[in-house]
């Protein structure tokens, strides 16, 4: 994929080096030349020194094949002006936006801008190093639901996947096994003691779903 991405901070950079590592073509932007420092010698993308809401830079970053594109400055105000030049100008398919400040939410995604919230993602993050051990959970960018992360235990061992789904709460999309092969399970499958299941859960669910899977 060829992937954009504004703002070369902490995150910025981070995500622009997985993504070159993993054969991505990579263009990096940011306003101070000196922030590309964190990409280190062996980065081998493209780094442009500029506003990531330039047209004109844009262009030069070659957006217009840009198969996605991500803003994850500090500054809200710029990540939205970015995200909305690359939604509303390039028609760019996959545009995400890092926010800071839920309370406009909706008015982002009304504007067809995914967004990605860390003090949201690391509070999440946080509750369950506190207070989980067997499984953990995070915010999807819908509210309403979280993925979730199980290790199957003596209860659950030997049921079919069918048998730990519920309907309308719980849903399993993955396991993973003991020698790390992943597989999207049937419904007819057995789930084995040891087993990573990944699923999406109902947030309004999560207490009934964890008492139906045997982890409180």
């Amino acid at each position: 994929m060829y992937i954009i991405i504004v703002g070369c901070g902490k995150v910025g950079s981070e995500l622009a080096r997985l993504l070159a590592d993993s054969g991505h073509n990579v263009v990096a932007i940011d306003k101070d030349p000196a922030s590309f420092q964190r990409l280190g010698a062996d980065f081998n993308g493209v780094t442009i020194t500029g506003n990531g809401f330039d047209v004109d830079l844009l262009k030069e970053a070659g957006i217009e094949q840009a198969d996605a594109f991500c803003t994850v400055t500090d500054n809200d105000n710029a990540n939205i002006m970015s995200g909305q030049v690359a939604k509303k100008i390039f028609h760019i398919p996959k545009v995400i936006t890092r926010i800071n400040d839920v309370q406009y939410t909706h008015v982002y995604k009304e504007l067809g801008i995914d967004i990605v919230n860390s003090t949201t993602l690391l509070a999440s993050l946080i509750r369950n190093k506190i207070t989980e051990s067997r499984f953990s959970s995070f915010f999807l960018e819908d509210s309403r639901l979280d993925a979730m992360e199980i290790e199957a235990g003596a209860k659950i061992a030997g049921k079919r996947v069918e048998e730990l789904n519920l309907p309308g709460e719980f849903l399993i999309t993955a396991i993973v096994k003991k020698k790390k092969e992943v597989f999207i399970p049937r419904l007819k499958d057995k789930v084995e003691q040891g087993d990573l299941l990944i699923g999406v859960v109902k947030t309004e669910g999560l207490a009934k779903v964890k008492k139906f899977l045997g982890l409180e």
